[in-house]
């Protein structure tokens, strides 16, 4: 367990992720970073599947996460539900403006960008 507040990103890649309940809802497989400002503005979600087959990536506002030092995982108020109807992406979205806002407005959070 690290005592920092700062983390190597690849300590994040493979952490749980909780929902208030507790509920296990995935893991973090990796981190998106603006090349411009330094920010993570996503952490991508794996969710779904079994051994890593059929599981679907889902880019979460990394503000919607919080570390929990007790879970030793993040913990998010993103319900299963909200994470399966989220806009869904491709290989291709990140840079795309427009479904990104349809992320940040699905997740009710300002985008990182403004």
């Amino acid at each position: 367990m690290t005592t920092t507040a700062i983390i190597s990103s690849d300590r994040v890649n493979g952490t749980n992720v909780y929902a208030r309940d507790g509920e296990k809802i995935g893991h973090i497989d990796h981190l998106m970073i603006d090349k411009s400002s330094g920010r993570v503005p996503y952490a991508v979600r794996h969710f779904g599947g079994f051994l890593g087959l059929g599981e679907e990536e889902y880019p979460v506002p990394w503000e919607k996460l919080t570390y929990d030092t007790a879970k030793d995982g993040y913990v998010t108020d993103i319900t299963r539900e909200q994470v399966e109807g989220a806009p869904r992406s491709d290989k291709d979205w990140h840079g795309n403006r427009d479904y990104e806002q349809r992320l940040h407005d699905h997740y009710l959070v300002n985008p990182y960008w403004m």
